[in-house]
Protein backbone atom coordinates (compact mmCIF):
# COMPACT_ATOMS: atom_id res chain seq x y z
CA UNK A 1 0.00 0.00 0.00
CA UNK A 2 1.47 3.82 -0.95
CA UNK A 3 2.09 6.17 1.43
CA UNK A 4 -0.46 8.83 2.19
CA UNK A 5 0.19 12.10 0.86
CA UNK A 6 1.13 15.02 2.29
CA UNK A 7 -1.00 17.89 3.64
CA UNK A 8 0.41 20.89 4.48
CA UNK A 9 0.58 21.91 8.40
CA UNK A 10 -2.35 23.53 10.25
CA UNK A 11 -1.84 27.31 10.71
CA UNK A 12 -0.96 26.51 14.54
CA UNK A 13 2.02 23.86 14.02
CA UNK A 14 4.64 26.19 13.42
CA UNK A 15 6.97 25.34 10.33
CA UNK A 16 9.78 25.78 10.30
CA UNK A 17 11.69 29.07 11.02
CA UNK A 18 9.55 29.66 13.64
CA UNK A 19 10.66 31.47 16.82
CA UNK A 20 12.73 28.57 19.21
CA UNK A 21 15.51 26.83 19.15
CA UNK A 22 14.30 23.56 17.71
CA UNK A 23 12.00 25.15 15.43
CA UNK A 24 14.20 23.87 12.45
CA UNK A 25 13.12 20.09 13.18
CA UNK A 26 9.88 20.86 12.83
CA UNK A 27 8.05 19.49 9.66
CA UNK A 28 6.43 21.75 7.06
CA UNK A 29 3.93 18.90 6.22
CA UNK A 30 2.20 16.19 8.48
CA UNK A 31 0.69 13.14 6.65
CA UNK A 32 -2.64 13.65 5.36
CA UNK A 33 -6.17 12.13 6.45
CA UNK A 34 -5.00 12.19 10.28
CA UNK A 35 -7.47 12.31 12.92
CA UNK A 36 -8.71 16.06 14.86
CA UNK A 37 -7.20 14.46 17.88
CA UNK A 38 -3.76 13.77 16.64
CA UNK A 39 -4.00 17.40 14.74
CA UNK A 40 -4.79 19.27 18.06
CA UNK A 41 -1.76 17.47 19.99
CA UNK A 42 0.74 18.27 17.27
CA UNK A 43 -0.34 22.36 17.48
CA UNK A 44 0.28 22.17 21.22
CA UNK A 45 3.34 20.21 21.38
CA UNK A 46 4.77 22.49 18.33
CA UNK A 47 3.29 25.84 20.48
CA UNK A 48 5.94 24.13 23.42
CA UNK A 49 8.91 23.90 21.43
CA UNK A 50 8.16 27.24 19.93
CA UNK A 51 7.94 28.39 23.51
CA UNK A 52 11.25 26.22 24.88
CA UNK A 53 14.24 27.83 25.76
CA UNK A 54 17.07 25.42 26.02
CA UNK A 55 18.55 23.75 28.55
CA UNK A 56 21.37 24.53 30.53
CA UNK A 57 23.16 23.01 33.12
CA UNK A 58 21.08 25.13 35.25
CA UNK A 59 18.14 22.69 35.03
CA UNK A 60 18.80 19.46 37.44
CA UNK A 61 17.59 17.53 34.50
CA UNK A 62 20.48 18.47 32.36
CA UNK A 63 23.31 19.21 34.45
CA UNK A 64 25.98 17.09 33.51
CA UNK A 65 24.36 16.60 29.31
CA UNK A 66 24.85 20.09 27.37
CA UNK A 67 22.96 20.60 24.36
CA UNK A 68 24.63 22.75 22.47
CA UNK A 69 26.86 20.05 20.48
CA UNK A 70 23.30 18.72 19.49
CA UNK A 71 21.96 22.30 18.39
CA UNK A 72 25.36 23.06 17.06
CA UNK A 73 24.88 20.37 13.42
CA UNK A 74 21.58 22.53 12.03
CA UNK A 75 19.46 19.10 11.87
CA UNK A 76 16.74 19.11 9.80
CA UNK A 77 13.49 16.70 9.01
CA UNK A 78 14.22 13.89 6.57
CA UNK A 79 11.42 14.42 3.79
CA UNK A 80 11.88 11.44 1.46
CA UNK A 81 11.77 8.01 2.31
CA UNK A 82 14.53 6.12 1.66
CA UNK A 83 13.11 2.72 -0.78
CA UNK A 84 16.75 1.84 -2.49
CA UNK A 85 17.85 -0.73 -0.04
CA UNK A 86 17.29 -4.27 -1.16
CA UNK A 87 17.37 -7.26 1.22
CA UNK A 88 20.93 -8.06 0.25
CA UNK A 89 22.01 -4.76 1.17
CA UNK A 90 21.09 -5.21 4.70
CA UNK A 91 22.69 -9.32 5.55
CA UNK A 92 25.77 -7.96 7.04
CA UNK A 93 23.65 -6.17 9.85
CA UNK A 94 21.11 -9.28 10.89
CA UNK A 95 22.05 -11.38 13.72
CA UNK A 96 23.11 -14.98 12.79
CA UNK A 97 20.86 -17.51 14.44
CA UNK A 98 18.06 -15.20 15.11
CA UNK A 99 14.76 -16.36 14.66
CA UNK A 100 12.72 -13.83 14.64
CA UNK A 101 9.63 -11.61 12.69
CA UNK A 102 11.34 -8.29 11.61
CA UNK A 103 10.21 -5.07 11.24
CA UNK A 104 12.68 -2.55 9.28
CA UNK A 105 12.66 0.95 9.39
CA UNK A 106 14.92 2.68 7.41
CA UNK A 107 15.38 7.03 8.29
CA UNK A 108 12.73 6.17 10.42
CA UNK A 109 9.91 5.37 7.91
CA UNK A 110 8.76 1.89 7.75
CA UNK A 111 10.32 -0.46 4.87
CA UNK A 112 8.30 -3.15 4.03
CA UNK A 113 10.66 -5.00 0.98
CA UNK A 114 13.37 -5.64 4.15
CA UNK A 115 11.08 -6.34 6.78
CA UNK A 116 10.25 -10.17 6.98
CA UNK A 117 6.42 -11.05 8.63
CA UNK A 118 5.08 -13.48 7.45
CA UNK A 119 3.31 -16.30 10.06
CA UNK A 120 2.26 -13.53 12.47
CA UNK A 121 0.09 -15.49 14.66
CA UNK A 122 -3.99 -14.59 14.95
CA UNK A 123 -4.33 -11.52 17.24
CA UNK A 124 -1.05 -10.00 16.79
CA UNK A 125 -0.67 -6.66 14.75
CA UNK A 126 2.80 -5.48 13.20
CA UNK A 127 2.65 -2.20 10.63
CA UNK A 128 3.83 1.31 10.48
CA UNK A 129 2.38 3.85 12.35
CA UNK A 130 1.68 6.19 9.17
CA UNK A 131 -0.64 3.74 7.78
CA UNK A 132 -2.42 2.59 11.07
CA UNK A 133 -3.20 6.31 11.24
CA UNK A 134 -4.62 6.21 7.93
CA UNK A 135 -6.47 3.13 7.76
CA UNK A 136 -7.78 3.04 11.46
CA UNK A 137 -7.04 6.67 12.89
CA UNK A 138 -8.77 5.67 16.62
CA UNK A 139 -7.22 2.46 17.14
CA UNK A 140 -4.00 4.20 18.94
CA UNK A 141 -6.01 7.28 20.40
CA UNK A 142 -5.30 5.88 23.83
CA UNK A 143 -1.57 4.94 23.84
CA UNK A 144 -0.62 8.13 21.66
CA UNK A 145 -2.34 10.74 23.58
CA UNK A 146 -2.26 8.55 27.68
CA UNK A 147 1.26 6.58 27.70
CA UNK A 148 3.59 9.64 27.31
CA UNK A 149 1.59 12.55 28.39
CA UNK A 150 3.55 15.68 27.87
CA UNK A 151 7.06 14.39 28.20
CA UNK A 152 9.74 14.65 30.10
CA UNK A 153 11.40 17.48 28.04
CA UNK A 154 11.32 19.32 24.82
CA UNK A 155 12.62 16.68 23.03
CA UNK A 156 9.71 14.68 23.56
CA UNK A 157 7.61 17.45 22.29
CA UNK A 158 9.65 17.47 19.33
CA UNK A 159 8.49 13.96 18.65
CA UNK A 160 5.20 14.68 19.21
CA UNK A 161 5.43 17.26 17.11
CA UNK A 162 7.01 16.21 14.47
CA UNK A 163 7.06 12.11 13.84
CA UNK A 164 5.87 11.18 10.86
CA UNK A 165 6.05 6.92 10.88
CA UNK A 166 7.20 4.53 13.67
CA UNK A 167 6.35 0.85 14.34
CA UNK A 168 2.41 -0.15 15.24
CA UNK A 169 2.84 -3.48 18.10
CA UNK A 170 -0.64 -4.85 18.84
CA UNK A 171 -1.40 -8.10 21.13
CA UNK A 172 -5.04 -9.15 21.85
CA UNK A 173 -5.75 -10.34 24.75
CA UNK A 174 -4.10 -13.49 25.50
CA UNK A 175 -1.83 -13.80 22.81
CA UNK A 176 1.34 -15.31 23.05
CA UNK A 177 4.08 -14.98 20.69
CA UNK A 178 6.69 -17.38 20.35
CA UNK A 179 9.18 -15.87 18.34
CA UNK A 180 10.54 -13.02 18.79
CA UNK A 181 9.72 -9.07 17.07
CA UNK A 182 12.97 -7.86 15.95
CA UNK A 183 12.61 -3.97 15.37
CA UNK A 184 15.25 -2.61 13.03
CA UNK A 185 16.31 0.76 13.28
CA UNK A 186 19.19 1.51 10.02
CA UNK A 187 20.19 4.86 9.56
CA UNK A 188 21.75 5.84 5.96
CA UNK A 189 23.52 9.30 5.71
CA UNK A 190 21.90 12.09 3.17
CA UNK A 191 23.57 14.99 1.46
CA UNK A 192 22.65 17.19 4.99
CA UNK A 193 22.52 16.38 8.77
CA UNK A 194 18.97 15.24 8.93
CA UNK A 195 16.67 14.12 12.36
CA UNK A 196 14.67 11.61 11.94
CA UNK A 197 11.50 11.62 14.58
CA UNK A 198 10.01 7.61 14.45
CA UNK A 199 7.28 7.19 17.14
CA UNK A 200 6.70 3.57 18.23
CA UNK A 201 4.14 2.20 19.70
CA UNK A 202 3.37 -1.30 21.22
CA UNK A 203 0.40 -2.09 23.40
CA UNK A 204 0.08 -5.69 24.81
CA UNK A 205 -3.96 -6.71 25.82
CA UNK A 206 -4.86 -8.40 29.06
CA UNK A 207 -2.58 -11.75 29.74
CA UNK A 208 -0.55 -11.01 25.81
CA UNK A 209 3.08 -11.91 26.09
CA UNK A 210 5.64 -10.87 23.75
CA UNK A 211 9.90 -10.66 23.28
CA UNK A 212 11.12 -7.22 21.53
CA UNK A 213 14.65 -6.61 20.27
CA UNK A 214 14.58 -3.42 19.39
CA UNK A 215 18.17 -2.21 17.35
CA UNK A 216 19.65 1.15 16.42
CA UNK A 217 22.77 0.90 14.07
CA UNK A 218 24.00 2.54 10.83
CA UNK A 219 25.15 1.63 7.16
CA UNK A 220 28.27 3.79 7.60
CA UNK A 221 29.80 6.37 10.01
CA UNK A 222 27.18 9.59 8.44
CA UNK A 223 26.40 12.37 10.85
CA UNK A 224 22.27 12.20 11.48
CA UNK A 225 20.37 12.22 14.69
CA UNK A 226 17.47 9.88 15.95
CA UNK A 227 14.91 11.75 18.29
CA UNK A 228 12.93 8.02 18.82
CA UNK A 229 9.87 8.01 21.47
CA UNK A 230 8.37 4.16 22.29
CA UNK A 231 5.35 4.10 24.23
CA UNK A 232 4.43 0.41 25.98
CA UNK A 233 0.88 0.11 27.23
CA UNK A 234 1.05 -3.32 29.38
CA UNK A 235 -2.45 -4.75 29.71
CA UNK A 236 -3.39 -7.01 33.40
CA UNK A 237 -0.95 -9.77 33.58
CA UNK A 238 0.69 -9.22 30.54
CA UNK A 239 4.45 -9.42 30.02
CA UNK A 240 7.28 -7.84 27.60
CA UNK A 241 10.91 -8.48 27.29
CA UNK A 242 12.33 -5.97 25.71
CA UNK A 243 15.88 -5.31 24.87
CA UNK A 244 17.22 -2.16 23.31
CA UNK A 245 20.63 -2.44 21.90
CA UNK A 246 21.99 0.97 20.66
CA UNK A 247 25.22 0.54 18.68
CA UNK A 248 25.32 3.73 15.70
CA UNK A 249 27.86 5.25 14.18
CA UNK A 250 30.49 7.48 15.87
CA UNK A 251 29.21 10.92 14.43
CA UNK A 252 25.72 10.30 15.02
CA UNK A 253 23.05 12.00 18.10
CA UNK A 254 20.93 9.78 19.45
CA UNK A 255 18.00 10.42 21.92
CA UNK A 256 15.13 7.81 23.15
CA UNK A 257 12.26 8.44 25.14
CA UNK A 258 10.57 5.23 26.90
CA UNK A 259 7.70 5.69 28.51
CA UNK A 260 5.72 2.40 30.05
CA UNK A 261 2.81 2.08 31.52
CA UNK A 262 1.65 -1.19 33.46
CA UNK A 263 -1.55 -2.81 34.27
CA UNK A 264 -2.28 -5.24 36.98
CA UNK A 265 -0.06 -8.13 37.92
CA UNK A 266 1.96 -7.09 34.62
CA UNK A 267 5.55 -7.61 33.87
CA UNK A 268 7.95 -5.97 32.10
CA UNK A 269 11.81 -7.22 31.91
CA UNK A 270 14.00 -4.53 29.91
CA UNK A 271 17.58 -4.03 28.95
CA UNK A 272 19.38 -1.48 27.61
CA UNK A 273 22.68 -1.76 25.87
CA UNK A 274 24.54 1.83 24.67
CA UNK A 275 27.44 2.12 22.98
CA UNK A 276 27.00 4.12 19.65
CA UNK A 277 26.98 7.51 18.64
CA UNK A 278 28.83 10.87 19.52
CA UNK A 279 26.00 12.25 22.09
CA UNK A 280 23.29 10.00 23.30
CA UNK A 281 20.46 10.67 25.87
CA UNK A 282 18.24 8.30 26.96
CA UNK A 283 14.73 8.56 29.49
CA UNK A 284 13.32 5.37 30.65
CA UNK A 285 10.07 6.66 32.34
CA UNK A 286 7.93 3.92 33.83
CA UNK A 287 4.46 4.35 35.37
CA UNK A 288 2.23 1.74 37.51
CA UNK A 289 -1.15 1.73 36.70
CA UNK A 290 -2.18 -1.36 38.70
CA UNK A 291 -1.26 -3.67 42.24
CA UNK A 292 1.47 -6.17 41.87
CA UNK A 293 3.11 -4.99 38.82
CA UNK A 294 6.79 -5.46 38.42
CA UNK A 295 9.43 -3.98 35.93
CA UNK A 296 13.08 -4.99 36.05
CA UNK A 297 15.31 -2.30 34.11
CA UNK A 298 18.99 -3.59 33.61
CA UNK A 299 21.51 -1.54 31.55
CA UNK A 300 25.00 -1.65 30.06
CA UNK A 301 26.97 1.96 28.55
CA UNK A 302 30.28 2.13 27.16
CA UNK A 303 31.17 5.27 26.41
CA UNK A 304 34.84 6.09 25.22
CA UNK A 305 36.82 9.01 23.34
CA UNK A 306 35.26 12.26 22.52
CA UNK A 307 31.64 9.81 23.18
CA UNK A 308 28.97 11.07 26.12
CA UNK A 309 26.60 8.73 26.96
CA UNK A 310 23.33 9.42 28.94
CA UNK A 311 20.52 7.45 31.14
CA UNK A 312 18.06 9.36 32.94
CA UNK A 313 15.44 6.99 35.13
CA UNK A 314 11.75 7.95 36.50
CA UNK A 315 10.36 5.41 37.95
CA UNK A 316 7.20 6.42 40.49
CA UNK A 317 5.42 3.77 42.68
CA UNK A 318 1.86 5.42 43.23
CA UNK A 319 0.25 2.25 43.64
CA UNK A 320 0.11 -0.38 46.44
CA UNK A 321 2.85 -3.81 46.06
CA UNK A 322 4.67 -3.06 42.90
CA UNK A 323 7.76 -4.28 42.69
CA UNK A 324 10.55 -2.80 40.70
CA UNK A 325 14.10 -3.23 39.64
CA UNK A 326 17.33 -1.21 38.45
CA UNK A 327 20.56 -2.59 37.77
CA UNK A 328 22.59 -0.76 35.61
CA UNK A 329 26.87 -0.72 34.83
CA UNK A 330 29.24 1.46 32.82
CA UNK A 331 32.27 0.72 31.49
CA UNK A 332 34.14 4.61 30.51
CA UNK A 333 37.45 5.10 28.61
CA UNK A 334 39.56 7.37 27.22
CA UNK A 335 38.26 10.47 27.20
CA UNK A 336 34.55 9.28 27.31
CA UNK A 337 31.79 10.86 29.74
CA UNK A 338 28.66 8.93 31.23
CA UNK A 339 25.92 10.04 33.07
CA UNK A 340 23.08 8.35 35.15
CA UNK A 341 20.76 9.64 36.82
CA UNK A 342 17.89 7.35 38.42
CA UNK A 343 15.02 8.48 40.35
CA UNK A 344 13.01 5.79 42.62
CA UNK A 345 9.63 8.07 43.57
CA UNK A 346 7.26 6.25 46.34
CA UNK A 347 3.83 7.91 46.98
CA UNK A 348 2.11 8.04 50.34
CA UNK A 349 -0.41 5.86 49.61
CA UNK A 350 2.29 3.08 47.85
CA UNK A 351 2.54 0.72 50.90
CA UNK A 352 4.41 -2.45 50.46
CA UNK A 353 6.12 -1.18 47.28
CA UNK A 354 9.06 -2.47 47.06
CA UNK A 355 12.11 -1.36 44.85
CA UNK A 356 16.10 -1.58 44.69
CA UNK A 357 18.34 0.81 42.35
CA UNK A 358 22.02 0.47 41.69
CA UNK A 359 24.39 1.81 39.59
CA UNK A 360 28.07 0.77 39.22
CA UNK A 361 30.95 2.36 36.74
CA UNK A 362 34.25 1.39 35.68
CA UNK A 363 36.76 4.02 34.70
CA UNK A 364 39.54 3.08 32.79
CA UNK A 365 41.73 6.16 32.32
CA UNK A 366 42.36 9.45 34.44
CA UNK A 367 40.58 11.45 31.55
CA UNK A 368 37.32 9.46 31.68
CA UNK A 369 34.29 10.81 33.45
CA UNK A 370 31.37 9.60 34.92
CA UNK A 371 28.50 11.33 37.08
CA UNK A 372 26.07 9.30 38.61
CA UNK A 373 23.45 10.39 40.91
CA UNK A 374 20.96 7.36 41.70
CA UNK A 375 17.85 8.59 43.78
CA UNK A 376 14.76 7.68 46.01
CA UNK A 377 12.39 9.58 47.09
CA UNK A 378 10.27 7.44 49.99
CA UNK A 379 7.09 9.01 50.93
CA UNK A 380 5.23 5.52 52.46
CA UNK A 381 6.07 3.92 55.63
CA UNK A 382 5.89 -0.04 54.96
CA UNK A 383 8.65 -0.10 52.20
CA UNK A 384 11.57 -2.12 51.19
CA UNK A 385 13.72 0.01 48.89
CA UNK A 386 17.25 0.43 48.89
CA UNK A 387 20.09 2.01 46.50
CA UNK A 388 23.33 2.46 45.59
CA UNK A 389 26.19 3.64 43.61
CA UNK A 390 30.31 2.68 42.82
CA UNK A 391 32.94 4.19 40.87
CA UNK A 392 36.15 2.67 40.60
CA UNK A 393 38.73 1.07 38.90
CA UNK A 394 40.41 -2.33 37.86
CA UNK A 395 41.82 -3.99 40.88
CA UNK A 396 45.65 -4.18 40.60
CA UNK A 397 45.79 -7.22 42.17
CA UNK A 398 43.21 -9.03 39.45
CA UNK A 399 44.96 -7.68 36.77
CA UNK A 400 48.31 -8.81 38.07
CA UNK A 401 47.17 -12.15 38.31
CA UNK A 402 46.04 -12.82 34.57
CA UNK A 403 49.65 -10.88 33.68
CA UNK A 404 51.56 -13.37 35.66
CA UNK A 405 49.91 -16.10 34.21
CA UNK A 406 51.48 -14.57 30.71
CA UNK A 407 47.91 -12.79 29.46
CA UNK A 408 49.24 -9.85 27.77
CA UNK A 409 48.15 -6.64 29.67
CA UNK A 410 45.31 -5.22 26.84
CA UNK A 411 43.54 -9.25 26.44
CA UNK A 412 43.89 -9.06 30.93
CA UNK A 413 42.09 -5.68 30.57
CA UNK A 414 39.20 -6.68 28.19
CA UNK A 415 38.63 -10.12 30.08
CA UNK A 416 38.11 -7.92 33.57
CA UNK A 417 35.86 -5.96 31.85
CA UNK A 418 33.40 -8.62 30.28
CA UNK A 419 33.77 -10.44 33.64
CA UNK A 420 32.30 -7.16 35.41
CA UNK A 421 29.73 -6.67 32.50
CA UNK A 422 29.02 -10.13 32.09
CA UNK A 423 25.72 -10.13 34.50
CA UNK A 424 24.05 -7.56 32.05
CA UNK A 425 25.20 -9.47 28.96
CA UNK A 426 24.32 -13.11 30.22
CA UNK A 427 20.72 -11.52 31.08
CA UNK A 428 19.83 -10.41 27.28
CA UNK A 429 18.82 -14.46 27.16
CA UNK A 430 18.70 -15.42 23.10
CA UNK A 431 22.42 -16.69 22.29
CA UNK A 432 22.51 -14.66 19.53
CA UNK A 433 21.77 -11.61 21.23
CA UNK A 434 24.38 -12.36 23.89
CA UNK A 435 27.16 -13.15 21.56
CA UNK A 436 26.65 -9.95 18.97
CA UNK A 437 26.58 -7.76 22.12
CA UNK A 438 29.63 -9.58 24.25
CA UNK A 439 31.39 -8.97 20.40
CA UNK A 440 30.75 -5.43 20.38
CA UNK A 441 31.94 -4.70 23.18
CA UNK A 442 34.93 -7.06 23.75
CA UNK A 443 35.90 -5.30 20.57
CA UNK A 444 35.57 -1.74 21.72
CA UNK A 445 37.34 -2.56 24.60
CA UNK A 446 40.65 -4.40 22.55
CA UNK A 447 40.36 -1.36 20.74
CA UNK A 448 39.87 1.77 23.87
CA UNK A 449 42.80 4.16 24.91
CA UNK A 450 43.38 3.76 28.10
Amino acid sequence: MSAPALKTAPAAVPAAGAPGPFAAWLPAAVPAGEPDWLTTARSAAAARVASASVPTNKSEDWRYTGLRALLEQGFTPVDEPLTALLPDDIEDVLLPGLDAHRVVFVNGRFAPQLSVLEGLPAGLRIGGLRATLAEDPDALREVLTAVAGDGAHVLTALNTAGFDDGLVLLAARGVQVEKPIELLNLSVGLDEPRVAQPRHVVALGDAAQVTLIERYLSLGDALYCNNVLLELDLGRDAVLRHRRIQIESPSAFHVSGVYLRQGANSRYDGINIGMGGRWSRTDLVMRFGGERAECDLKGLYLAGDQQLIDYHLDVRHELPRCTSRENFKGIVYGKGKAVFDGLVYVAKDAQQSDAELSNRNLLLAPSAEVDTKPQLEIYADDVKCSHGTTVGQIEPEMLFYLRSRGIAEGLARRMLCLGFAGEIIDALGSAAIVEHVADAVGRRLEAAPL
